[in-house]
């Protein structure tokens, strides 16, 4: 990894889980990230916020599809582009994640993130960057009463703790070679992320107790939670509310098109 060039690499997550995806279908798109989000595509959107964003060196596009995202037409500047490239991802998200930090030509420092992550800004980068931990992986959140002053009462995935409830903003940094540890973890409990007994069962039952009761903070629990996968975690709390708007649900899609007519106006 010591081999890498200087700067970030920025993954870019644009792959999909097997079968048709709701949201690419519902827009009549061949893929979610080719899907358009007030007049441009979602993947174009991430892709010019990290090409414009300081300190990011290159761009890697991660799908299992490369070939259908390079062919589209809207995408031919990106292709031609010489900091972005195209890889393709293996069978599980954080296997695929971890296939690139552990390539000599890529390594660490390491950004992340998805191609619907279409509030994404230059700023914003530059305020997780800033406030990424000199450990090993660094997760953005987005505070609750913030989101709702950016956006209205909102729906969203929120975790509870101590002093406040949180959602995530699809941005990750992997800094410190412990990464590799949280990412092997990872892949053994994929598919037991929406289940809190499954997840007792490889975090520990007091761990995930603690949590339930709202008995730590958010920095403690990602503390804890790294320490059992054998990684320093912090927390990086974004300023910007509207982070916390990722493209899941049509209903999302309504809504990031008016947050992003509203910037342009």
């Amino acid at each position: 990894m010591t081999d890498a060039p200087q700067g970030w690499t920025a993954l870019v997550l644009a792959g999909q889980r097997p079968g048709i995806d709701p949201m690419a279908a519902h827009f009549g798109a061949e893929m979610k990230a080719l899907v358009p989000v007030a007049g441009e595509l979602m993947l174009n959107r991430v892709l010019e916020a990290l090409l414009d964003a300081p300190g990011i060196a290159r761009i890697v596009v991660l799908a299992q599809n490369t070939l259908q995202l390079r062919a589209h037409r809207d995408l031919a500047w990106a292709v031609e582009e010489p900091r972005i490239a195209f890889r393709v991802s293996g069978p599980t998200i954080s296997g695929s994640v971890r296939g690139a930090l552990e390539d000599p030509a890529i390594g660490l420092p390491l950004l992340v993130t998805t191609a619907d992550n279409v509030m994404l800004t230059p700023a914003t980068i530059a305020e997780f960057v800033a406030g990424a931990g000199a450990g090993d992986v660094s997760v953005a959140f987005v505070e609750r009463s913030n989101l709702e002053r950016a956006v209205g009462p909102n729906r969203r995935t929120w975790l509870a703790f101590k002093g406040g409830a949180f959602t995530g903003a699809n941005l990750f940094a992997l800094t410190g070679p412990g990464a590799v540890n949280a990412l092997k973890f990872w892949e053994k409990v994929e598919a037991d992320r929406k289940s809190v007994l499954r997840l007792a069962a490889h975090f520990g039952p007091v761990l995930m107790a603690r949590l339930l009761l709202r008995q730590m903070t958010l920095r403690d629990a990602l503390a804890a939670a790294g320490a059992r996968l054998g990684a320093s975690a912090v927390p990086v709390i974004l300023s910007d509310g509207r982070m916390g708007v990722d493209v899941d649900k049509p209903e999302d899609h309504a809504l990031a098109e008016r947050l992003l007519g509203a910037a342009r106006g």
